[in-house]
């Protein structure tokens, strides 16, 4: 585990002097010290750090879960929700198209739809702070398009968990995702309703009792979520939903970080020592053919974005290439469909496509101005209160 640690360290840090992301990092770090590779194996078996993995991704979505609140859906309304819906519904739909012109299988799309449709929120926040565009006028439309994927997210591996779990019979499937909805439906009133008890029951000015409780509450409750054919990291979500809604909800935040930076890089790494570098060149096509649809998918959808707030051509570049990257979420969908024992070209696909949008994501981000050139609606970028004072002040002008 300390080998782990400091491989993922060693190998952010060279990346970090380039701008690279740190995911695909410390999922190369997994793979060059992997079994598959050449050279000094750090671990031959990598179910060896399956459980610290496991805990590495409760900690990835319960902070997502704490970041996340019932309020945002009030604000941005129906601007937010539609622009959510028309992402997922370009993005979800040609993922789901071009995994059914694969030819791997119906499962084996359906995971393919979640992949290439769902960006990553680790490393669209981590592209936003570091191109200084927080402030940015549609920062807000694509924080508001991740919070939509978010709840999307929840329900989407709520309905996948009894397909790839083999369910018997539609009836049998229908009972499977009846016991995962209403679990699920359970936890989001319990958010609803009951974060004033749940807040007082978690509630202490020690800094250690809160750790072990909101630790203990994220873990058991992604453990039960599994009895109930939820995936444990949706689980987990929930918890950071119901918890970052208390009083406590900030102090959770702040202690939880340096956990969640920690085991979520053990959740990358542990991927990668999966990986054989071998089956990527099997993939190789279909991982170039999915990121061009991903291209093509994130520009008309951050179009239509801008269309729907009235911005130019600019923001829409921003919000088209801030979106591009995938990571977290397509490595979760992998992890279950290795699980169910779907094809196996499904985790050199889905590790070459993530690893590649991973480093492409951040590096188009920060060239969209190039995008812009190209893209409709120029003119509505004006700086209409800089061309009145000019009108205004003509000697300033001059």
């Amino acid at each position: 585990m300390g080998g782990a640690f400091l491989a993922a360290a060693v190998l952010a840090r060279l990346g970090g002097r380039i701008g690279l992301p740190t995911i695909p990092l410390f999922i190369l770090a997994g793979i060059l010290l992997g079994p598959h590779t050449p050279g000094w194996v750090l671990l031959k078996d990598p179910h060896e750090l399956e459980m610290l993995s496991a805990l590495g991704l409760v900690l990835l979505l319960f902070y997502l879960g704490l970041e996340f609140h019932l309020d945002d859906l009030k604000e941005g309304g129906r601007k937010m929700a539609l622009a959510g819906a028309t992402y997922l519904a370009l993005n979800v739909g040609a993922g789901l198209g071009f995994g059914f012109a694969l030819g791997w299988g119906t499962s084996e799309a359906l995971v393919l739809a979640g992949v290439l449709g769902i960006s990553s929120s680790a490393i669209v926040t981590k592209v936003l702070v570091d191109l200084g565009r927080i402030g940015n006028k549609e920062t807000k439309p694509i924080l508001g398009i991740i919070v939509v994927e978010d709840i999307f997210l929840a329900l989407y591996l709520a309905a996948l968990q009894p397909i790839l779990s083999g369910a018997d019979s539609l009836a049998a499937a229908s009972v499977d995702a009846g016991k995962a909805f209403g679990f699920l439906l359970l936890l989001a009133l319990a958010a609803r309703f009951g974060t004033k008890v749940i807040g007082r029951l978690i509630g202490t000015k020690d800094n250690e009792l809160l750790v072990i409780s909101f630790l203990g509450a994220a873990v058991f409750v992604a453990g039960v979520s599994e009895w109930f054919g939820v995936a444990d990291a949706i689980g987990a979500f929930m918890v950071g939903l119901m918890l970052g809604s208390t009083s406590s909800g900030e102090r959770i935040m702040k202690l939880v970080h340096p956990l969640r930076d920690a085991f979520g890089a053990i959740f990358f790494f542990a991927f990668g020592l999966s990986i054989d570098p071998g089956d990527l060149p099997v993939v190789l096509w279909p991982v170039l053919a999915a990121v061009a649809v991903t291209l093509l998918m994130n520009v008309v959808a951050g179009v239509s974005a801008a269309k729907i707030y009235g911005f130019g051509a600019q923001p829409a570049a921003n919000i088209s290439t801030t979106l591009l990257a995938r990571g977290e979420f397509a490595l979760i969908l992998a992890t279950m469909a290795a699980g169910a024992g779907l094809d196996e070209r499904l985790s050199p696909f889905i590790a070459g496509y993530v690893l590649l949008l991973a480093v492409l994501g951040p590096l188009v981000a920060g060239q969209s101005h190039w995008l812009a050139k190209i893209l409709p609606g120029k003119d509505r970028d004006v700086p209409v209160l800089e061309v009145v004072s000019l009108e205004k002040e003509p000697s300033a002008a001059r």
